[in-house]
């Protein structure tokens, strides 16, 4: 893979790129924010397949999340960082390269 800016396929992204990584951060672009349990549900995986998946993105420095009360639970709110939006919207520009116009 070329590393040249202006080429769209540098914006390939292989920590994005996983099925289920990728639909958080569509999910979460579109959205803004989320709870854990709405992303959860959307995606229909396991709380736990969730977890490792958002665990993978925070360490890339793509995902935060913000922790508060509420219904006296515990929720875990998930968002894409500005690092995040960038690498996934260079993702999709990659995508777009290679399916063609």
């Amino acid at each position: 893979m070329t590393t040249n800016a202006t080429d769209p396929m540098s914006g390939f992204n292989t920590t994005i790129h996983a099925p289920n990584r990728l639909r958080i951060c569509a999910l979460l672009d579109t959205a803004g924010e989320a709870e854990f349990g709405v992303v959860q549900e959307q995606l229909g995986v396991s709380a736990s397949v969730l977890s490792k998946h958002v665990t993978v993105l925070m360490e890339a420095g793509y995902v935060d999340q913000r922790k508060a009360v509420r219904d006296t639970r515990q929720r875990v709110w998930l968002t894409l960082t500005r690092q995040g939006r960038e690498a996934f919207r260079a993702h999709q520009a990659a995508l777009r390269a290679i399916v063609g116009p």
